[in-house]
Order: structure tokens, then sequence, then C-alpha cells
């Protein structure tokens, strides 16, 4: 039952923060001070209103200070008041004039919501003078004694009554509540209260994990609510009880009309009947009343003492929860620990003494402590139980540990929080050094941490944790000072250099030196092998396809040694630093019309995800996901994305490693194990693994240096692919699911797609969906997955990257209805790819009219030999038949092997009239036409389904001509477009030739991965 319980008040965990962007909504921004002349210059002796009012909010960490309008007249005030939208009045009570209250009685009138304070001297005469007066007009009457602090508590005071309702109500802020009816002692009170108040919120705000965070935090501090009479007392305290924090009372005040000097009484006997452990501090001028405060278990001070506001700060810090939790022996009396925030909370809880622990559990002291420091969800957790909902106090402190663990993750999800070497642990999901950008890497990692967050996808699997991996973020402006102070822009532009010689000097160079101790800080914390990764500002940006042009460096952990782990960081860093000015990135860099001197170097410290084996480190496999697939294999659509996953670590995939590909919606359909013979042929022979025993660090321009190249059986050996394997028996030639005794292992994942014991395809149809939704844009995600836990923990789903695709041709879309067939060579409405290509000059066709498929082996030694023509000399062709292109059969077409077509960029299958067959799709060609990211068109024309201008071909002059085929070139290329999202592709004719004086232009534009 207590765990039913706390799971369901744990999901305030996960949506408490957007709460503080609601509160304090309702604020004072402009405020009419209306005064004489003399009044005036009273108020201003020690400097101007707004400076004096600016001040104080500057020095308690406080936002938005109000603007003040003056007037000096009735007849001024009101014009303001016309011409302004005034918030609050303030009006100072003249002792020589009488117009003061029938002002206000004229402003409340036209202006019923605008409240309107009194603000006199301290004298005698003001005293006698306001109690003589009616003033229903005026909301609030304060004494001015000198200083700036009591406006500053008149504005929060109105502030807090403005928005207690929902703040308190809806979201658990809480109540401190002043009854004192006479003026001079609230005028008083209320500035120290409300500094004690700021003082301990900049404490907690601390809890904040960035600038942002801990303004909005800010906003959570506990509210004052004043009551001068006892029915107000009453009715804020019955409206509010479940917040209130303390009280603060007068014990005589008025109560039905007339004074009752026991008024204080009666409050705190209904407050302690509620909750005996609410802390009450009453005040009162006749020290008798101290013993009577005592019996009822209450604070008493004296207002006669010299103490008085020193007593007063001291009762609240102690008994309102302020400060350090105090731990305390209940017997003896005797501090026995302290907690300054939630951190060192969690970290000393096994260490209290159970009677203590008891002590303050029964007298909700940790809820109330949460409560006063703006962490609600918590402390609702926390009220909900006591010491006997649980067995023993091990059970207790577990709970307290594991809740607050709980919440401090949640917390940190999809949120950048600012390093701090003080208290960084494992539960920040990602931290940035410095102030700079993070770069496109991190963006898309801390995208992906709050989409996680936002969508609950971290407990939407069960058994399953989905995050990111701890992330440590270096900015951009440690890249740029870097670069500064070691004068290495010089280096970094220097074209003669070779790779190595520009490595040798960045690694000789210093970091700034206020990043040493953070890295340090992080060698101390990581618990796993860490990835030093480029995330500079073109990386995975819209439109700017920048991904694996930058090096990243693999880090096995030093447990034994975290100062030798600090030093490979450090040259790691420096290293990624280089790789931004070798001769490749710098030719990308022209290529894709950026200036090198624009780009700017993030670092993005992460632990890699896997589990150890001996002297080597690798997760169970790690995958690509693409939310869009140009090569849909029937009946799987476009939309229906693809992924493509690999035993070991990503990179084996990014290089183009043979991984298995499959469709997340129709996971069971994998073309590559479709027959035990493409089984054998088309599943993983290695994988990537991380050296651990590389325990120095020497890196390379080539970043592979700390990676090992191991073939299956060293995986199998290590007893790793239990769960992604398939047995091949040889003798009955036949491959069975599952890891059985004997036999080859082969990486077919048949268990996950299959048979579902690892969800994989579920979850990343959902992540893929949502990014793509959230992105509004096509995206492919890379992640990787350890199952190899120990017993009770949870399978590991580390998301690593996201990135929109978006470059020009992924955006291209065809609209048949505005296609000019004039114009056109081929239209197909089956067409698989994704892109444009326009620097094709050539195409290879069979001749229809002498087709005949008892010919189809005969066909092939020409293609063949045309073939190796246009790989000799670099170029490309297309090639187009009837009949499907690599059949083993040769009835169903021409049976060529995919090196005797391996230069064709597109492949279109053209069915005749009396021979229309089935596309290639289903059989191993499919296989080499997603690897190499050929295009490939169907059609049939004879049956409306596309276009050919088969006449076109025919009238043009050949290069090679036999009974079978022919070759044609043209002077301009054709232009070849492919819409991967509608399956659409189109062939355009060339366009006119280039008249004398003219340049032929040709941009070689890949089809899109």
């Amino acid at each position: 039952m207590i765990n039913a319980k706390a799971e369901l008040l744990k999901q305030g965990f996960y949506d408490s923060d957007a709460a503080f962007i609601n509160l304090m909504k309702k604020r004072i921004h402009h405020v009419l001070l209306i005064s004489s002349v003399y009044d005036a210059f009273m108020l201003e002796e020690d400097g101007r209103i707004d400076e004096q009012i600016f001040q104080e909010y500057t020095s308690l960490s406080l936002r938005y200070p109000p603007q003040f309008y003056k007037a000096t007249t009735a007849s001024e005030a009101l014009l303001v008041l016309k011409e302004e939208k005034i918030d609050l009045v303030i009006t100072m009570l003249s002792t020589e004039k009488s117009d003061t209250f029938s002002l206000a009685q004229d402003i409340k009138k036209e202006y019923p919501k605008v409240p309107i304070v009194m603000l006199t001297p301290f004298s005698r005469e003001a005293s006698l003078k306001i109690t003589k007066l009616k003033h229903e007009s005026i909301d609030y009457i304060f004494s001015w004694l000198g200083n700036a602090d009591i406006l500053l508590a008149i504005i929060k005071l109105i502030e807090d009554k403005m928005n207690a309702e929902y703040d308190v109500m809806e979201i658990g802020v809480q109540v401190i509540i002043l009854v004192e009816d006479n003026i001079r002692f609230y005028s008083s009170y209320l500035p120290i209260m409300y500094k004690i108040i700021f003082k301990q919120a900049q404490t907690f705000v601390s809890e904040g994990l960035n600038e942002h965070q801990r303004m909005l935090r800010m906003r959570g501090r506990p509210k004052i609510l004043m009551a001068t009479n006892y029915e107000e007392a009453v009715s804020i305290y019955d409206k509010y009880k479940h917040n209130v924090l303390g009280i603060v009372s007068d014990i005589s005040y008025p109560r039905n009309g007339v004074i009752d000097k026991e008024a204080g009484f009666r409050l705190s006997k209904k407050v302690k009947k509620d909750n005996k452990y609410t802390p009450v501090l009453l005040q009162s001028s006749d020290p008798k009343n101290r013993w009577k405060a005592k019996e009822i278990r209450v604070g008493f001070l004296d207002k006669n003492s010299k103490s008085l506001t020193f007593d007063l700060r001291e009762f609240i810090k102690e008994y309102f929860a302020f400060g350090d939790f105090v731990f305390k022996d209940p017997h003896m009396g005797l501090v026995v620990g302290r907690a300054r925030d939630l951190k060192d909370l969690q970290e000393k809880v096994y260490k209290i003494p159970t009677a203590s622990l008891r002590y303050h559990i029964e007298r909700d002291h940790f809820s109330k402590w949460l409560r006063a420091r703006a962490l609600f969800p918590l402390a609702e957790l926390f009220r909900a139980f006591k010491s006997d909902d649980f067995i023993d106090s091990d059970e207790t402190k577990k709970f307290i540990y594991d809740s607050i663990s709980e919440f401090r993750m949640a917390k940190a999800r999809g949120v950048i929080s600012s390093f701090n070497r003080d208290n960084f642990d494992k539960y920040f999901s990602i931290s940035r050094i410095g102030q700079g950008s993070v770069g496109g890497k991190a963006r898309g990692l801390a995208f992906l941490d709050s989409l996680i967050n936002r969508n609950k996808l971290y407990h939407h699997f069960d058994k399953i944790e989905i995050a990111i991996p701890k992330t440590v973020v270096l900015g951009t402006d440690v890249f740029d000072e870097f670069m500064d102070q070691n004068k290495l822009y010089q280096v970094a532009f220097n074209n003669d250099l070779s790779d190595e010689e520009i490595l040798a000097r960045f690694l000789n160079a210093k970091l700034p030196q206020q990043v040493y101790g953070d890295l340090f800080t992080i060698s101390v914390a990581i618990s796993k092998p860490v990835a030093i990764r480029s995330s500079s500002l073109l990386e995975d940006s819209h439109y700017q396809p920048f991904a694996g042009i930058y090096n990243t460096y693999m880090l096995p952990l030093i447990d034994h040694d975290r100062s030798q782990m600090f030093e490979m960081m450090v040259t790691a860093i420096k290293a990624v630093y280089a790789s931004v000015y070798y001769h490749d990135s710098k030719a990308y860099m022209t290529a894709t019309s950026n200036m090198i001197d624009e780009e700017k170097m993030a670092i993005v410290i992460q632990e890699v995800c896997g589990t150890a084996y001996g002297n080597r480190y690798y997760p169970t496999f790690s995958g690509v996901g693409r939310s869009i697939d140009y090569y849909p294999l029937p009946p799987c659509k476009p939309g229906d994305g693809t992924v493509s996953i690999a035993l070991g670590l990503g990179k084996y995939i990014v290089d183009g490693g043979l991984s298995l590909r499959f469709s997340p919606t129709f996971p069971k359909n994998v073309l590559q194990t479709s027959t035990p013979d493409m089984t054998l042929r088309e599943t993983q022979k290695e994988f990537f693994a991380l050296d651990l025993n590389r325990i120095t660090f020497v890196p390379t321009p080539n970043d592979s240096a700390n990676l090992l190249t191991l073939k299956i059986k060293s995986a199998e050996e290590d007893d790793a692919i239990r769960d992604i394997s398939s047995t091949y028996d040889m003798h009955n030639h036949v491959v069975r699911d599952g890891y059985g005794d004997g036999g080859k292992k082969l990486i077919t994942f048949s268990n996950i797609l299959k048979h579902n014991s690892f969800p994989i395809a579920e979850i990343c149809q959902k992540i893929l969906k949502l990014g793509e939704r959230e992105m509004g844009n096509p995206v492919e995600i890379e992640f990787a997955v350890d199952l190899n836990t120990r017993k009770g923990d949870k399978a590991t789903f580390n998301l690593l990257q996201i990135r929109p695709i978006a470059v020009k041709e992924e955006m291209l879309t065809l609209d048949l209805d505005n296609i000019n067939r004039e114009n056109t060579l081929i239209i197909s409405q089956s067409a698989l790819g994704n892109g444009t290509i326009d620097d094709i000059y050539d195409v290879v066709y069979i001749r229809p009219e002498l087709f005949n498929a008892a010919n189809n082996q005969k066909v092939i030694p020409a293609i063949e030999q045309i073939n190796n023509d246009f790989l000799k000399s670099g170029r490309n062709y297309i090639l187009i038949g009837p009949g499907r292109w690599g059949s083993s059969d040769p009835w169903l077409g021409i049976p060529v092997k995919w090196p005797q077509i391996s230069a064709a960029r597109l492949i279109v299958e053209a069915g005749l009239d009396k021979y229309r067959i089935d596309p290639s799709q289903g059989t191993h060609f499919f296989q080499n036409l997603t690897s190499f990211r050929v295009g490939y068109f169907t059609i049939n024309p004879f049956i409306d389904d596309g276009y050919y201008d088969l006449a076109f071909l025919d009238a043009m002059p050949s290069v090679f001509e036999n009974q079978y085929i022919r070759h044609v070139l043209f002077e301009q290329p054709l232009v070849i477009k492919i819409d991967g999202k509608h399956n659409v592709g189109v062939i355009e004719k060339p366009i006119r030739p280039s008249m004398p004086g003219e340049e032929s232009q040709s941009v070689n534009l890949e089809i899109s991965e």
C-alpha cells in the first residue's frame, strides 16, 4: 500500500517545476506616491525613492522593482491615475491638512481595485489623528521609520495577498500569518520578516540547476499575510491551514469589534488543536503573559525587550524551518547533525540516529523544512507518511534516500544545469561549464532530455531506463579563450601544416585555468568510461549536414588513478579542438559554403553506455534510427521509419559497418535474415569495443586509437550476445532463433525483433515520432542499449544524439500534376531513394523491341564491360531494363550480380506489355540498394503506372549497342529527382546544349541517406 501511495505522490516530482512559472503572476509595477513637497523631501532625505527601492531589491536578489510616480496635489494625483496604469497608491498623512482621507475616497470610488496605503511619520499626533478619522478607503496604514525597506515590505505584502489564492491553494506555497493591530509594531516587524524570508530564499534557490530555475524558485518563497483583528486571522488560517508555516501574533487585539486581551491565546489554541506542531509566536507588552504562553506550548516575546527584533529573527529561523536542517537528540536536546541543502540531507540520512529520525518524522520537520525551501512535491510525499508506516528505521531511511534521489533525478531532466564543482554528482543529466553556446550536438542532447521529461518516457517501459548519458558540456567561450590565450588561430589557418602538426601545437597549449578544477571534479565523479565529443555551432543544425566531421575520443575509466583520468580528458579535449582545423574539416567547410573562422567548438564529456568484459567495454548494441525511410520494404511506408542496430559501439554503424536494418512498424520483416544464406552473408561479422588496457592516451588525427575491432566470437566468449544472437545449424542449413548450444552464433536480434524480449521497435517508433513532431522535421537518432545489468537493475536505453534530416534534397517534394511530360524521360510512382542527382550523362537500357527473356543470361557480358568502364572513369549511369535486376531466376529478369552493375546511380525496372514481373524488393538485391543508396524506380507504362519516353532514347546516337542493349551519352546532364516521402521520382531530359561562351555547370548532389 505504501508503494502505491508513494508512486502516486511521486508523479508530482515531474510536473512541479512548470508550476513555478505560474507563481506571482500579479505584481506591483507602477506606484503613485502622493505627498506634500516637504514629505517628499523627507522621504528622499537619503536619496531618491526609486534608487533606494532598486538597491533594496538588488541586495535581496529580487527582480522587477516598481516605477514610482509622484504627485503633490489631489489634481496631480488624479491626472497620473488617469494617464498611467497605477497598481498601488501610497499617500502621506499630513498633520497640517485633512484632505488625505477624502482624496482616498475619491480614488477608491473611481479605481476600486487599486490598493491604497497611508504612510505616516511615527508620532503621537499622527496616531491620534488616525484613530479619530474614518479610513474605510485606506487598505493599510504604515509608519514611516526612515528606511526604504518599509516600502519594499508594503509592496510585497500586497503582492502576497494578491497571489495567495492561486499560489497557496494550487501550488502549495507556504504562508506566515502576522496578527498585529499596532501600526508601530507591524511597521517594524514586516521589513524584518521579509528580509528573513528573502535571505532564506537566497539559500533555497540554490536547489535550482541554472540561473533561470533559480530565478523562478524565488517565486516559491513563503508569503506573509497580515490580519489586524481576530476574525481576519481566523479567516486566513482556516483558508490556508494546510500550508501555514507559522504564526506571529499579538495577544491583545480586536475580536467582535472590541479589544480582547485573550485573542492571541484563543487563536493559538485553535491552531494547536488542528496541529500541535504548528509554531506560534505570541508577543505582548505584559511580561506576565509569558507563563500562559508556556502553558499552551507556544513561543513568547516581550514587546518591551530591547532585543525584540533580534529575538523575532531567531525564532523564525529556528521554528519556521529556515536555514539548515538541524538533527537533534530528543532526549538530550543536543545537535547530532546538520544538512544545508537537499543533497546534504540525502547524504546524511543514513548517519542519523534512529531516535532523532523518528523525532523529526513525527513532528513533520522534514516536510516543513522542504516546504520552506519550495520543494513542494517532496514535502507532500514526506507529510503523507509516519514512522509507523515502515518496518524499521532502515526502511525509513531508504525511503527518504530513494525519494530524494528520484526527486533530484526528475528535477535534472530536461535542464542544462550550471556546473558547480561543490555539488556535482550523478543526479545531473547535463551540465554546462562556461557561458557560451553548447553547440549543436549538446543542444540535441538537451532537447532529447527535455523530450524524455515532457513525455515521461523514463518510466514508460517497465524495467527499462530511458535517458541520456550523464553529460557535461564545455561552452564555446572556453574554446574562444583557449584559442586566444594560446595564439592558435595562426596555427589553425596555416594550410601548410599537416594534421599531425596542427594536433601537436594544440596539445602543447593550455586550457583556460578556471576549467581545470571543474574537469578534475568530473574525473573523480564519473563511474564509467567517457567519450570526449565535438559539439560545434554548425553540427546537427538545420540545413547543416555536419555529422561526423570532427573527432570523438573514447577514454577508459582509470579508477585507481583519477589524476591520470583527468590528464587524459584534458588531452582529448585539446585534440577535439584541433580537429576543427584538419584539412578534411576545412575542405568540408568550403564545400558547404561555411567560413572556417565562424566555427566555434563546444565539448561534450559523456559517460559511455556499456559493460566491462575483461579488457574491453561495449554496450549490448547500438543503433541509428530515422523517422523516414527512403527504401521501405513492403508493407512499410516511408513514414514508418527505419532503424539499424549492431553489437558494440555505435561507431561501427556510423562508419558503414554491416548492421541489421528493420522497420520499427514491422520489426519482424527483416530482409537480411529472410533466408539462411542471406543471414550468413548479410549479418554482422565484427564489432567495436573500447580498449580498457590503454591507460595512456596519445591522440592522433584518427580518433579510433583506443578502439578494438573484434570478431563476434569475442562477444560470445564474453557471454554478451545471448539476447541478440541466433544459432546456425550447419548440418540442416537452418538458423534457429536464440542462443543455443553449439553452432555458429549470428547477430540477428531475433529474440528482440520477433519475440519482443526488449521493446526496441516500440521505443524507437515512439521517440522518432515524438522527435519528428517536436522538431517539425524528419529526424535521425543515435542510441546505445545495455542489457547486461545486475540482477534487479533496469536495462539501459541511452539516447546519444538527435539531428534533423534537413539538407535541401531531403525537402524535395514532387507534384505529379505539375510535371511536364515533354521535358521528362521517366516518371515513377514507385521510387526509392531521396534527393537530386544532376551529374549523370549516360543511360544504358535494354532494347524492349528485341527483348526475349530467354536471352537474359546473354545480356550480362556487355553490361559488365560497360560497368567496368564506368568504374575506371569514376562516372555513374542510369540502368533501365525489364523484370528483376539481379534475380537468380533468369526468366524473371537479368541475373546480374551486384558488382556487374555497381556503377549505376539509378536502376529502373521497366515492365513490358507482355512481361510484367514484381519488382526486386524482397531479395538480396534490395539490400544492396539500401546499403549503397542507389536510386530505384519501378514503372509499368503499359498499365498507366508511370511514364517512359523510349522514343527519346532511341532517337539519340549510341556510344555502344548490340542486339540486347544500347548506351547513349548526352552533352548535358539528366536530372534525377526523387521525393522519398511520397515515393515519386522523375528523370528530366537534359537542358539545351550550351551556347558558345557558356560554361556547363554540374553539381554532384548525392542522394541523401
